[in-house]
């Protein structure tokens, strides 16, 4: 089985070799035979590749653990849910779902333009072959995950214990689809320049293609962020490590991109600075592997140092000197049909917002890269940590949540005085209503003020933009108000969409503004002791052990009270793996949540108070996290709204058809 999964990677390799040279001779010649032979090959590379990823599936299942990748990540006693999800545990299976995610990216969005089959898809074709040949070869020369060991242990040391949970079994698939997916927009981008077209065809054929990957890179992290806050017991969900920031550069710039095209669609505009952003987002996801899989940086997130960090940073200097060449040479054909004409207006927010999301680019990649560059030029890393991004990314995203609210009202080319009065003043009342609210409840901290205000501000745009559209369209054709509030979001689903989008990122930056309120205190407890944290009171009731084939629990039980009233217990546990040989010990942390406020308790383990044994408790009291996770929920909705199928976008690209080369008729 390891010899045949080997060779099914080494013939999806050939195959996405063939794909790279059939496609960039069909876009040379526009041949139609050509085009079909592409498209074939790239299906052919992605059945490979899901035969091989399959087999290193049933491979881990069945407790092989004569291949040294399965002894290394699964165990007898393991369950059968982190077998399945072993796959993508270590180095070298990650890597393989990786590849197995641009294969299929690559297929399934080529799959798509089989109606509009020409120059543009087969180029794009070829650059998303090419990159799988890249992580094919790097895989099966690198890191293969079907080497043997010449022996078969009785079991294996199984997987690393802080991946034993449920949102590491989701995390990294979806992290990875995000990192992955930008391949789709970046390859057409880069197919436009090599044939030289002009127009926006290419935005038109990625837009769902590029919201996709935007969207699982954002919740990946989000779901990183729900991880670290329940297993890795810091009391957070975002500390600024390297590898966070890491997959926050290219989610930076792709949100940029995703506002800034719609000037180019209505406009025709800015067709040089999307280039520039999608080609920089695609680099920089592969500039994130790169930190995570070199050891260039420290973090828990990290794999361990590996001989293929150089290859990837090849990969990224080729990635850069081919993006740089083709847009530099095409420069001609990338000028704008219109003026900007006023900053008081669509276009005008839309720039600003840019250049803010690209200045938190560059203040988040000097942060990650300083200690690098600090230990390359000086011999010692000076690190930079949370405070430096936090005081220069709390006033930017301060005022990119403002502009949330204020670019979609802007009007095109101008916005008059008469309508900023008519689209704002309602809105700011309420912003200023709910500022003054948290000043009532004790809420001082300037940045947290400025942002109760600022999202008060924005979600009365959002519910004024709602009612105003519901209110005309029930005129008009005599619906009821909630009726005409779904039939408006069904007609134009992308802008009520993204109002959805702004709404949940309102919500998620209220979780945020918690942070300011954080509280936290360290105690030793004897038996039925007691500690206060915030209105609540912690007592100490006692321990408990048990075992299972894989660990030892260390159970803490405190019964948690509030104005003299039980409101229940909590149970912070210590696991401790000794199967392994490392005998690692991981902490399981209790959270009660509410709306108000996480109470967050973490046992450190237990020391001797006079001879007489004490547990070790931090306990972290939490303002307003639900409403990150509450706010995620609401953009993967507004998410879905954007990219349901429309019927009118089918519409206006059947007008469009093939291109000349290919108006004769071409087989399904």
């Amino acid at each position: 089985m390891a010899e045949l999964g080997n060779f099914l990677l080494w013939m999806s390799c050939f195959t996405a070799l063939y794909a790279v040279i059939s496609g960039i001779l069909a876009g040379k010649t526009r041949r139609l035979d050509l085009t079909l032979s592409t498209e074939r090959a790239l299906g052919a590379s992605f059945g490979l590749i899901l035969l091989a990823a399959g087999i290193l599936e049933y491979l881990l299942l069945t407790d092989r653990f004569d291949i040294r990748y399965v002894s290394k990540v699964s165990s007898l006693h393991q369950p059968t849910l982190y077998k399945f999800t072993a796959l993508w545990s270590s180095m070298e299976g990650s890597l393989l779902l990786w590849l197995l995610i641009l294969s299929a990216f690559s297929f399934f969005s080529i799959l798509k333009t089989r109606r509009f089959r020409g120059p543009l898809p087969s180029y794009a074709a070829a650059l998303m072959a090419g990159s799988q040949v890249f992580f094919a070869v790097l895989i099966v020369i690198h890191e293969s995950p079907f080497q043997t060991l010449g022996f078969t242990p009785p079991d294996g040391q199984g997987m690393n214990p802080l991946l034993v949970n449920t949102y590491m079994a989701i995390h990294p698939p979806m992290l990875y689809s995000g990192y992955v997916g930008f391949i789709v927009p970046y390859s057409f981008a880069m197919a436009t320049l090599i044939s030289r077209q002009g127009d926006e065809e290419w935005i038109r054929t990625t837009r769902r293609w590029t919201i996709l990957p935007w969207f699982l890179l954002g919740t990946g992290q989000l779901l990183g962020g729900k991880w670290a806050y329940v297993v890795l017991g810091w009391g957070g969900y975002w500390g600024w490590d390297p590898v966070e920031n890491a997959a926050l550069l290219p989610w930076l710039t792709a949100t940029a991109f995703l506002h800034s095209v719609m000037i180019q669609e209505k406009k025709g505009m800015l067709k040089v600075w999307n280039m520039v952003l999608i080609l920089l987002t695609f680099t920089l996801c592969i500039f994130g592997t790169f930190l995570t899989r070199s050891g260039v940086v420290s973090s828990v997130h990290t794999f361990a140092q590996s001989p293929i960090g150089p290859w990837f940073l090849r990969y990224v200097v080729v990635i850069i000197l081919l993006s740089t060449y083709f847009l530099w040479t095409r420069l001609p054909i990338l000028k704008s049909k219109n003026e900007y004409e006023s900053p008081v207006s669509r276009e005008g927010g839309f720039l600003l917002n840019n250049l803010l999301f690209l200045t938190a680019t560059f203040a988040v990649f000097w942060g990650v890269m300083f200690p690098v560059i600090s230990e390359a030029v000086t011999g010692d890393k000076i690190t930079v940590g949370a405070p430096f991004f936090n005081a220069v990314m709390v006033p930017i995203g301060l005022l990119l949540l403002l502009l949330t609210g204020v670019g979609p009202l802007l009007a095109w080319r101008k916005t008059s005085g008469q309508s900023l009065r008519k689209h704002f003043t309602g809105s700011s009342i309420f912003g200023i209503l709910c500022g003054i609210l948290a000043l009532a409840l004790g809420v001082r901290d300037i940045y947290a003020l400025i942002s109760f205000l600022f999202c008060g501000f924005v979600t009365g745009t959002i519910v004024s933009e709602f009612h105003r559209g519901a209110k005309a369209r029930g005129s008009s054709s005599q619906e009821p108000y909630l009726t005409a509030v779904v039939n408006l979001t069904r007609r134009n689903r992308r802008r009520y969409g993204g109002y959805i989008v702004h709404f949940g990122v309102v919500l998620i930056f209220i979780g945020f503004t918690g942070n300011a309120f954080n509280k936290d205190i360290e105690a030793e407890l004897e038996y039925m002791e007691s500690i206060d944290l915030g209105p609540y009171r912690l007592v100490y009731e006692g321990v408990s052990e048990s075992q299972n084939p894989l660990t030892a629990v260390i159970q803490t039980q405190l019964g948690v009270y509030k104005n003299g009233k039980r409101l229940g217990t909590m149970w912070p546990e210590q696991h401790v793996y000794y199967k392994r040989q490392d005998q690692q010990r991981t902490t399981e942390v209790a959270v009660r949540s509410t709306p108000r406020e996480d109470l967050y308790v973490l046992n450190e383990g237990f020391d001797l108070r006079d001879g007489r044994e004490v547990a070790l408790f931090h306990l972290y009291l939490n303002p307003l996290v639900m409403w990150v996770w509450i706010g995620a929920c609401i953009l993967t909705l507004g998410t879905l709204v954007i990219m349901w199928p429309d019927k009118q976008d089918k519409l206006t690209r059947s007008r469009i058809g093939a291109p000349e080369a290919f108006q004769k008729k071409v087989p399904a």
